[in-house]
C-alpha cells in the first residue's frame, strides 16, 4: 500500500461521528412534565408543515366558489389529523348552518319540497308535528258523534226526506184514484191494483181477465210518468243534500283542527317557511283526515296503521339535526359511494309490493357537510363511478341534486321521485398524493377552476429542538392516549432516531408518524410479554426493531445464505480483475434490505460500444441504461481527445434475473470498465455505490444505509477482516443513520466507509494505485490507472485503424 493511497483512505474515511445524527437524551426531559400537563387537554399536537398550514389557513377561510383544498402529501404525515385539528378549530368559531326537510308535495307527490329550519327548530317541528297527529287521531272519528253535529246532519236529511215525501203523496193520490197502490220494495218503487181495498199478489194478478191486465197495464204506464215527473228533480236533492252533509263535515272537522294548528302556527310564528308549510297542510288536513280517520268501511286500520298513514301525510323528513352550540359540521367520509355522497331515495315494501316517498330520503356527506367542510381521499372518490363528475357539477352549480345516477338504466315505468334540489355551501378537501394533483391538473380543467388552493405537505420535517421536543410529545401523548407506561427519554431518543433513519438524513425526520407510533406500539408489546412495571425503555424499542426485522427477514437471511454457501459468486476478500462489489436495495412489500451485487466488464478491440447487457435483455429499465450510456460520455471526454476511442466492451450485473433501475450502480460498472481495460485488479474487501457524470463526479444515491448495513452483514457472517469497507458518495455522508452494530465495528477498526466525491479517489481505493493527473503535454504516467487506460485504448486504436507512421 503507498503513502498516497494511506492519505487518501484517511483523507475520505469517514469517522465514527458522522454515521450518525448526534442526539441527547437529555434533551427530551424538560417537556416530560409539560407534555403530561398537555395531555390531559383534548387538542391534539402537530410539528411542522408550516407551508401547508398557511395554505389551509388561505383556502379554509376563502368563501369565493373554486378555493377548495387539496391536501397533496404522503399517507402517514399528519394530513388528515392537521387538517381535522384547524377545521375543528375554525368550525366552532362559525354559526351552525340551517337544518333541512323535506315535506309531501300534496300537489305533485314525486317532487317533495323543502324546508328551511334553524338549527334545532327541526326536532321541535317533529315535536309538533307528532303531537298534531295524535291529536288528529284522539278526535277523529269521535268528534261527528257530538249532539250538535248529529242534529244537523238530521236536519239535513230531513229537507231531503220532505221533498220525498211530497213528491211520493203526489204520486199515490193519482194511483189511488183509480185503484192503484204505490209501494216500496227494496228500495224500489212498485205499482199494484187494488180489489176490494187490497193490493193483488203476483199469482192473484195473473188470474185476472186479459181485459183488466191491458187496462192496468196502461193505468201504470200513466202513472209510471207521473212518478218520473215528481223525482225528475231527485238527484239534485240528493246533489244538494250531499254538498250540505260533506260542508257540514268538512266545517266540523275544520273547527275541530284549527285550535292544533293556531298552537303551531304560534311556536313557529318567526319562520315564514314554516309559516308557509303549514298554511299548506292546513288546506290539505281536513280532506285526508275525512279519507284516512272517517272511513265507513268494515275493514278498517288499526290505530297504528292509521297512525302510520297519517305520518307519510304530514311528518316533515329531517335530514340532518344540528346543534347550535356545535358552530358549523366538519365531516370525513371514509367511502364516497355516490349514495354516501349525494344521499338516496330509499324504497320500503308493503303487501308484497315496493313503494317510496319523502319520507324514505336520506342524506348524503354533502347534506351532513352542507354549511361547513368535507374531507375526501381523492382516490376513493375518483375510483367510484359518476361520482367525480356530480361532485364537480354540485360545487359549480352550488347545489345538491338527489337522484339515481342510474334511472337510464331502470325500468322506463319504475315510480321514482325528483326532491327539490337543496343550496349548498361546503368547503371540499380532497387528500390525495402528488401524482393523482398533477394528473387531475393536467387533463381536468374543471379541477384546476374548483380546487384553487393546494397544500403541499412535507416528507421531512427539520431537525430543530423545537421540532425534536414536539416530536418526543407527540410520542409521549400517544403512549398516555393508550395507557401505555411512561416512555424513557432514551427511548424517546431511539424513537427519534428511527424517524432521522427513516427520513435518510441527519438533519431531517420523516414526517410519516404512523411508522413511529407503529414502532412504539410495538414495543409496548415487549414491554408487556416481560411482565415489566417500570418506564417503556429504549431496550424495549430495540426488541421490537429485532422483532419486526426477523419477521420481514426471511428473503434478506436467503440472500445472504445463498452468498455464503457460494451459490450467488461475492468475494470479501483478495483481489479480482474487472470485478467489483456493487450495492443494491431490494423492496419487497416491508422488506428494505441491502444486498452486494457483483459486477463484470470484458473489453476487446472493436468499435460496438459498451453494451448494457441488462439493457439488451429488457432487466435494465430506462434510468439504469441512461447510467451505463453515461460511461461511453466519460470515456470519450476523458481519453478520446487526441484519437478515437473505438472500444467493445460488455458490462452486466451477475446472477441478476429480476429489472433493474436507478443509476447508482454506474460508479462501480466503470470501476469494473477501467479494470477490465488497464488489467488492475480490484480490491474485493470494499463494495462500491455511487452515481457519476460523464466528467467522472460522484452524484448522490438512495438506501444508502441499507446497502451499508448489507454488505457489513456479509463481511460480519464471513469473518471481519479489518479490511472491508464500502465506499460512497461524499454528498450521501448527510444521509448516514447507520446501526449500532456498524457504528460499532467502525469505532473498533474492523469496518470502514469512505466517502469519494471524483471517480480518481474511487479507483484509488479499489485498485491501490494512482488515478494519475494529466500533464501539459496531454499524458498521464505511464504506471497512473489513466495512463495504463489511455495506452490500452491506444492500441485498440491502432489495431482498427493502423498505426501511424
Amino acid at each position: 500500500m503507498t503513502k498516497t493511497f494511506t492519505a487518501l483512505a484517511d483523507q475520505t474515511r469517514i469517522g465514527v461521528d458522522d454515521l450518525t445524527s448526534p442526539l441527547s437524551a437529555s434533551l427530551f426531559s424538560d417537556n416530560q412534565k409539560s407534555a403530561s400537563s398537555a395531555l390531559d387537554t383534548d387538542s391534539q399536537g402537530f410539528v411542522g408543515h408550516e407551508r401547508a398550514k398557511e395554505a389551509l389557513a388561505f383556502g379554509l377561510s376563502m368563501s369565493t366558489i373554486g378555493f377548495n383544498v387539496f391536501a397533496m402529501g404522503e399517507h402517514g404525515t399528519g394530513r388528515q389529523t392537521l387538517i381535522k385539528q384547524m377545521l375543528t378549530s375554525l368550525a366552532t368559531e362559525k354559526k351552525a348552518p340551517d337544518e333541512w326537510c323535506y315535506t309531501n308535495n300534496f300537489e305533485e307527490s314525486h317532487i317533495p319540497l323543502t324546508l328551511s329550519l334553524k338549527p334545532g327548530d327541526g326536532k321541535q317541528l317533529l315535536f309538533s308535528m307528532n303531537k298534531f297527529i295524535d291529536g288528529l287521531l284522539s278526535l277523529f272519528p269521535d268528534v261527528f258523534d257530538n249532539p250538535g253535529y248529529q242534529r244537523q246532519k238530521s236536519a239535513i236529511d230531513r229537507e231531503f226526506n220532505k221533498k220525498y215525501d211530497q213528491a211520493i203523496s203526489i204520486v199515490e193520490e193519482a194511483a189511488l184514484k183509480d185503484n192503484v197502490v204505490l209501494y216500496e220494495e227494496n228500495g224500489e218503487l212498485g205499482f199494484s191494483p187494488l180489489v176490494d181495498g187490497k193490493p193483488l199478489s203476483d199469482k192473484e194478478f195473473a188470474n185476472l181477465k186479459e181485459t183488466e191486465r191491458t187496462k192496468f197495464y196502461q193505468l201504470l204506464s200513466v202513472l209510471e210518468n207521473v212518478l218520473s215527473e215528481q223525482l225528475l228533480e231527485l238527484p239534485l236533492w240528493k246533489r244538494l243534500s250531499f254538498d250540505q252533509l260533506r260542508k257540514l263535515k268538512n266545517d266540523t272537522a275544520e273547527k275541530a283542527i284549527k285550535p292544533y294548528l293556531t298552537e303551531l302556527e304560534k311556536s313557529f310564528s318567526n319562520n315564514q317557511d314554516v309559516l308557509k308549510y303549514l298554511e299548506t297542510v292546513k288546506n290539505h288536513v281536513v280532506d285526508v283526515v275525512l279519507e284516512i280517520l272517517v272511513s265507513e268501511s268494515d275493514d278498517a286500520p288499526t290505530d297504528k296503521e292509521l297512525r302510520k298513514l297519517m305520518v307519510e301525510r304530514f311528518l316533515p323528513n329531517l335530514l340532518v339535526p344540528r346543534d347550535e352550540s356545535q358552530g358549523a359540521p366538519v365531516i370525513y367520509e371514509q367511502n364516497p359511494s355516490y349514495q354516501n355522497l349525494f344521499g338516496h331515495v330509499d324504497f320500503a315494501s308493503f303487501q308484497g309490493s315496493s313503494y317510496t316517498s319523502y319520507r324514505l330520503i336520506r342524506p348524503g356527506a354533502l347534506h351532513k357537510a352542507n354549511g361547513g367542510y368535507l374531507l375526501l381521499d381523492a382516490d376513493k372518490v375518483l375510483s367510484q363511478p359518476m361520482v367525480w363528475s356530480r361532485l364537480k357539477l354540485a360545487l359549480k352549480t352550488q347545489q345538491i341534486t338527489i337522484e339515481n345516477p342510474y334511472s337510464d338504466l331502470s325500468q322506463p315505468n319504475g315510480y321514482s321521485l325528483q326532491p327539490e334540489k337543496i343550496p349548498l355551501q361546503v368547503k371540499v378537501v380532497l387528500l390525495g398524493d402528488a401524482e393523482i394533483y398533477y394528473t387531475l391538473q393536467d387533463y381536468d380543467q374543471e379541477f384546476t377552476e374548483l380546487f384553487r388552493v393546494l397544500a403541499d405537505f412535507d416528507r421531512h420535517l427539520d431537525k430543530t429542538d423545537s421540532n425534536l421536543i414536539a416530536f418526543g410529545r407527540l410520542i409521549r401523548r400517544r403512549a398516555k392516549q393508550y395507557n401505555y407506561p411512561e416512555v424513557s427519554n432514551e427511548a424517546v431518543l431511539e424513537l427519534v432516531r428511527y424517524a432521522l433513519r427513516r427520513g435518510e438524513h441527519k438533519h431531517k425526520i420523516s414526517a410519516n408518524i404512523v411508522q413511529v407510533n407503529d414502532l412504539l406500539d410495538e414495543a409496548n408489546y415487549c414491554w408487556q410479554q416481560q411482565g415489566a412495571t417500570g418506564n417503556l425503555t429504549a431496550q424495549h424499542i430495540a426488541l421490537a426493531q429485532a422483532a419486526k426485522k426477523r419477521r420481514i427477514g426471511r428473503i434478506s437471511e436467503t440472500w445472504l445464505s445463498e452468498i455464503k454457501e457460494r451459490q450467488v459468486l461475492i468475494n470479501t476478500e483478495g483481489e479480482c480483475l474487472a470485478k467489483v462489489n456493487g450495492l443494491t436495495v431490494l423492496e419487497i412489500g416491508d422488506s428494505v434490505f441491502g444486498t452486494p451485487a457483483r459486477i463484470t466488464a470484458t473489453v476487446y478491440a472493436g468499435s460496438e460500444g459498451v453494451t448494457d447487457i441488462e439493457g439488451e435483455v429488457d432487466l435494465g429499465k430506462s434510468i439504469h441504461s441512461k447510467g451505463v450510456l453515461l460511461l461511453t460520455g466519460y470515456l470519450g471526454h476523458k481519453y478520446g481527445q487526441t484519437f478515437a476511442v473505438n472500444i467493445s466492451a460488455n458490462i452486466a450485473i451477475e446472477q441478476s434475473y429480476g429489472h433493474i433501475d436507478g443509476d447508482s450502480a454506474s460508479m462501480a460498472e466503470l470501476c469494473a470498465l477501467i479494470s477490465a481495460i488497464t488489467l488492475l485488479p480490484i480490491d474485493q474487501s470494499l463494495a462500491i455505490t455511487g452515481s457519476i457524470n460523464q466528467h467522472g463526479e460522484v452524484q448522490s444515491i438512495g438506501g444508502v444505509n441499507e446497502k451499508i448495513e448489507g454488505f457489513f452483514q456479509l463481511c460480519q457472517d464471513k469473518g471481519l477482516t479489518g479490511k472491508q469497507g464500502v465506499i460512497i458518495p461524499q454528498t450521501n455522508v448527510i444521509n448516514l443513520m447507520l446501526n449500532d452494530e456498524v457504528i460499532a465495528a467502525v469505532s473498533r477498526g474492523e469496518f470502514s466507509i469512505y466517502a469519494v466525491e471524483t471517480i480518481d479517489q474511487a479507483l484509488e481505493l479499489l485498485m491501490k494505485v494512482d488515478a494519475g493527473v494529466i500533464s501539459r503535454t496531454g499524458r498521464y504516467p505511464r504506471k497512473s490507472i489513466h495512463g495504463l487506460a489511455l495506452d490500452k485504448l491506444q492500441n485498440f486504436a491502432d489495431l482498427l485503424n493502423g498505426a501511424e507512421e
